[in-house]
């Protein structure tokens, strides 16, 4: 899909300019004689799935850097989930051309979702590329690494029903030592009609709570202080230890304080995280609204250091176009999920969203229920694309993409405008008010000031004096765009 990021905050300024650069690897030198150098593109997923992918290779005696042109070993993590970020990837390995002619032994790897999804068929479309590998597959890099040194073209896309990788220690690429990402499962069994996801990334399989605990603790340890929990669904994660109750002589208990038949469901593990220190905030993404349970939400509830926001996507406010788009819920259904986010939250807690203009056969009058829905919930920032068609998803093989692209455009920057005022509405409910940052570092305009983001999600920036990155600071907002808050320390 072609996307328009607003300019609101998703995650943090550095995460939303990663959503259209690519992130890049840290020089880490450790004596090893080769290098490798990886460079991430798309979601939080792929950033988190680089860093497990150096911590494999780091373990193979290679180290990192910042600069390709000093690397035996390139490697572009790669999404799929539209067109133009497929663009850009073969665009960049052009780029790459005259890295293989000045420096011949130089190899050149596809990770991720591209690569899942191209398979061998990118060997043959671009030449210079000496590997194909699938997000399930990172485990055998080291052997693929080997059979492109012999000179063979190396490829694996198995995808597995069981890795989550839960036993590597991620190396933290890029890190600004306060935030980072912990992954609990893998993989997707939603079929959204136009969503590439399932077929790149494989059925859903959730990690093992206590891995997730320990490097929620392990990060605390070293200094972080907010971690993002990743899923494509965390809402359906599941882990049902072994053995099973009825191996246990029926008894439904879970050593891991599970629920029904000994499973640890979402709110369960989040409750485990939050438990690690009431310094340590956590926060998750993404939600679907089917799944979305009263039970998370009271576990919000229950604990200060659980982060007041949730990206909720809603794609379209239309029904019969969630029905089209095969989301498994209607307009009722999610915006009683909105009113159980207020009613069990509050109305300060913040909701984010993702909208597409223009899917397959949307009318005009859909189209204008879907800014009605942006009306009623008034959310506090948005991704938004239009519509493009991606290959063999369902909405490809039965579909017709239909909408002009002119009117998907127009409809996307209808869109655009209304969610810039609700930002700003949003915002301004915030002005007077006291919030609890924590300090990401400095703001992007000025080493004179700090920025961090509320339990909200949203970025405040507001003057240095003696704070430093890693403190929690009381700050008063006095001002704000429809993007950031502004304010004083108190």
């Amino acid at each position: 899909m072609e996307r328009v990021v607003q300019q609101l905050d998703i995650l943090t300024e550095a995460d939303k300019e990663a959503c259209e650069l690519p992130r890049i690897s840290k020089e880490e030198n450790r004596g090893n004689t080769r290098r490798m150098y990886i460079e991430s593109y798309g979601c939080q997923m792929n950033f988190a799935d680089s860093e497990i992918v150096t911590a494999i290779l780091q373990e193979q005696g290679f180290d990192t850097t910042s600069d390709f042109n000093t690397a035996d070993l390139i490697l572009l993590n790669t999404c799929a989930i539209r067109d133009n970020a497929e663009q850009k990837v073969r665009h960049r390995l052009q780029h790459l051309v005259n890295v293989k002619k000045r420096r011949p032994g130089t190899l050149i790897g596809v990770l991720g979702c591209m690569a899942e999804r191209l398979k061998s068929k990118l060997l043959e479309e671009e030449k210079i590329v000496d590997m194909v590998v699938g997000p399930d597959a990172y485990r055998d890099l080291p052997r693929l690494v080997d059979e492109a040194d012999g000179g063979q073209r190396a490829v694996n896309v198995f995808l597995s029903r069981e890795e989550t990788y839960a036993d590597i220690s991620p190396v933290r690429l890029n890190s600004n030592g306060v935030t980072a990402f912990i992954s609990i499962m893998r993989g997707c069994d939603n079929m959204c009609s136009f969503c590439v996801v399932p077929f790149t990334r494989g059925r859903e399989r959730s990690r093992d709570p206590h891995s997730i605990v320990a490097e929620a603790r392990d990060l605390f340890d070293k200094g972080y202080r907010d971690v993002t929990l990743l899923g494509q669904n965390v809402d359906s994660y599941r882990l049902t230890p072994d053995p099973s109750p009825k191996e246990r002589g029926g008894n439904n208990s879970s050593p891991l304080g599970g629920g029904r038949e000994g499973a640890v469901t979402f709110a369960q593990l989040l409750e485990m995280v939050a438990q690690v220190h009431p310094d340590l905030r956590v926060r998750f993404t993404t939600s679907h609204p089917k799944d979305l349970t009263d039970e998370v939400l009271h576990t919000m509830a229950r604990y200060e250091n659980i982060c007041k926001y949730i990206h909720l996507p809603a794609q379209s406010g239309n029904s019969r176009v969630l029905r089209q788009m095969n989301r498994t819920y209607d307009r009722e259904w999610y915006l009683e999920r909105v009113a159980a986010i207020r009613r069990i939250l509050g109305e300060d807690c913040g909701i984010s969203t993702d909208m597409i203009a223009g899917f397959c056969s949307e009318t005009e009058e859909e189209h204008a229920e879907t800014l009605s829905l942006m009306d009623e919930v008034k959310y506090d920032f948005a991704y938004m694309f239009a519509y493009s068609e991606r290959p063999n998803t369902p909405a490809a093989k039965k579909l017709a993409d239909d909408v002009p692209h002119e009117t998907k455009i127009r409809r996307l920057n209808e869109i655009i405008a209304r969610q810039q005022q609700h930002s700003l509405e949003r915002n301004r409910l915030d002005l007077n008010k006291v919030h609890k940052v924590l300090v990401e570092g400095f703001s992007k305009r000025s080493n004179e000031h700090l920025q961090g983001r509320n339990s909200q999600n949203k970025v405040v920036v507001f003057p240095k004096k003696h704070y430093q990155k890693g403190d929690y600071v009381h700050v008063l907002v006095t001002d704000c765009t429809n993007a950031t808050l502004l304010g004083e320390a108190v």
